[in-house]
């Protein structure tokens, strides 16, 4: 006679099926096994045990079921916290659970289903260079980045340091800085519809090349979220804006300004990312003043949370400080590591 734990495990593998999964049916009638990590805009993520990682177009998506109770937002502002099982081309069914009636839903008017949301997603990366023999220096930049979006809001902060020393005969001379500037910034928007948004932001730096003790620049204004997905983002702001100016040797000035900017980003492929941004500030009280900032690069993925990220800065002060030029070019390599 077996014994009973022998007994036991038999009757565990004559009785177990195999694992739930998640299921996505295509409109041309392939069907894909896996779970369901997300959907937004029109992208859904499955990860497959043969396949990994799958992001398709929901437009292929005909319907899908999940094995347990999955989160689907409407557009309407809806949330349905339900099991979902196949339905006809372009629907899903809801099951019932408890007092919570089934029902049968269009993917059009589908959102996201288990979105990130209330998660910080972001990157921290740093680049340096170190000479010695011929030239004596080192250079330092390190930047960091993080947006917390939900379905109503989205707070995004980052910031930025730049630092670059010399000495002349082998170290035997006085040191000299070369760069010494830092950047920090906040911004906070609510969604009024799922593109429109207010927002406000602050932020502040400092240069000590440019001899700039400080430019602290908070605004307020109205965006609009044009595209927003896994692979390409874009949104437009205008507004209003304080600027306040610290020089050396200079009386502290402020000035009305308006603030036109915009965000760019966009993934050709999974491993990499290209972006480009841009902030206007021409006063409202003097024609002949205004400060710009642009920026644009690419990021590309290395090994699991790895990245090293190529950046081309250009700023433009047309009134800086006295003896200082109006533009400042940066060129920035750096290695990194994403979080969410």
């Amino acid at each position: 006679m077996l014994p009973p734990t022998v007994l036991l495990c038999l009757l565990v593998l004559l009785f177990a099926g195999p694992a739930a999964a998640d299921e996505v049916v295509f409109t041309n009638g392939d069907r894909l096994t896996g779970t369901i990590l997300r959907a937004e805009g029109n992208t859904m993520v499955i990860k497959s045990e043969l396949v990994g990682e799958v992001t398709v177009k929901m437009e292929h998506v005909k319907t899908f079921a999940t094995s347990g109770p999955a989160d689907v937002h409407l557009k309407d502002g809806t949330v349905v916290k339900q099991q979902v099982e196949e339905g006809g081309d372009g629907e899903i069914v809801t099951k019932q659970s408890g007092a919570a009636a089934g029902q049968t839903i269009k993917l059009a008017d589908v959102k996201a289903v288990n979105p990130p949301w209330g998660t910080w997603v972001g990157r921290v990366g740093a680049g340096g260079v170190i000479t010695r023999g011929n030239s004596n220096t080192w250079n330092l930049n390190a930047s960091a980045d993080a947006v917390r979006r939900t379905e109503n809001d989205r707070l995004t902060l980052g910031g930025q340091y730049i630092y670059s020393r010399q000495n002349q005969d082998d170290g035997a001379g006085d040191a000299t800085t070369s760069a010494n500037a830092w950047l920090a910034r906040g911004k906070y928007d609510y969604f009024i519809t799922p593109e429109l948004y207010p927002y406000a932001s602050l932020s502040a730096e400092g240069d000590e090349i440019a001899r700039l003790n400080l430019r602290l620049v908070p605004s307020t204004g109205l965006g609009y979220q044009w595209v927003e997905s896994e692979t390409l983002n874009f949104n437009t702001e205008a507004g209003i804006a304080l600027v306040y100016e610290d020089y050396e040797e200079e009386d502290p000035t402020e000035h009305a300004a308006a603030r036109l900017a915009y965000h760019f980003d966009w993934a050709p492929v999974t491993a990499v990312n290209l972006f480009h941004n841009l902030v206007y500030l021409p006063s409202l009280q003097d024609a002949g003043d205004f400060n710009t900032y642009v920026d644009g690069g690419v990021r590309v993925s290395l090994v699991a949370s790895m990245y090293t990220e190529l950046k081309a800065e250009w700023r433009h002060d047309q009134t800086p400080a006295e003896d200082t030029k109006r533009n400042d070019y940066r060129y920035l390599m750096s290695v990194g590591w994403e979080f969410d």
